[in-house]
């Protein structure tokens, strides 16, 4: 995986927007405001051993840290999975998709058939698939996918709860923004959540 440089992150345009607040520009516009600390923005995490390139999920703030140089990040607002259903862990990013094709899994259909019966088929990429706009795709240490994903998602105030069957969702202009930085390769934690602790 090539080296994260925090120089090269500052040099671009939506870093600029950074050091001065919320990373927002006019296409992560939303047509409902989230609440802005789920907006991007270019923290200090002070943790020094997380490397650069891995992305570091905490359930309970509804965080995702997308690891700079010298514990920097950009973080975004997400949603994780509801109880239950939420898998901590660390995985890693074998596959990326833009606008991927979704298909639930058998859980799913056995825990919601209304919902999801009918998509059992799949369900081609697009403004409606519950995927969003683009998707990182986790594999455990055995190099198996484990249907978890980091996803964009076409219900935005969902950001910032536990409503999902598992993965991580980000808003459509977020994952877009996430997208381009992550390798494949990438290291993946997802932290426990507090009650199960």
């Amino acid at each position: 995986m090539p080296p994260f440089n925090r120089r090269r992150f500052l040099a671009t345009g939506t870093a600029a927007l950074a050091l001065s607040g919320p990373m927002v520009v006019p296409a992560l516009a939303h047509a409902k405001p989230l609440d802005e600390k789920f907006l991007p923005q270019l923290v200090n995490t002070r943790q020094r051993d997380w490397k650069p390139g891995d992305i570091h999920i905490l359930p309970d703030t509804f965080f995702l840290y997308f690891m700079l140089e010298e514990g920097m990040a950009i973080r975004y607002g997400v949603g994780v999975g509801r109880a239950k259903l939420y898998t901590p862990g660390q995985f890693t990013v074998q596959r990326k998709a833009k606008w991927p094709w979704w298909r639930p899994t058998k859980a799913m259909i056995r825990r919601d058939p209304k919902s999801y019966a009918r998509h059992a088929n799949g369900m081609p990429g697009g403004p409606n698939n519950p995927l969003g706009a683009r998707a990182l795709y986790l594999y455990d240490d055995q190099g198996r996918d484990t249907y978890l994903r980091i996803h964009g998602t076409n219900a935005p105030h969902t950001i910032g709860s536990a409503v999902s069957n598992g993965c991580a969702r980000l808003t459509n202009e977020h994952v877009a923004d996430l997208y381009p930085r992550v390798e494949i390769g990438a290291q993946v934690y997802l932290y426990p959540k507090a009650e199960a602790v």
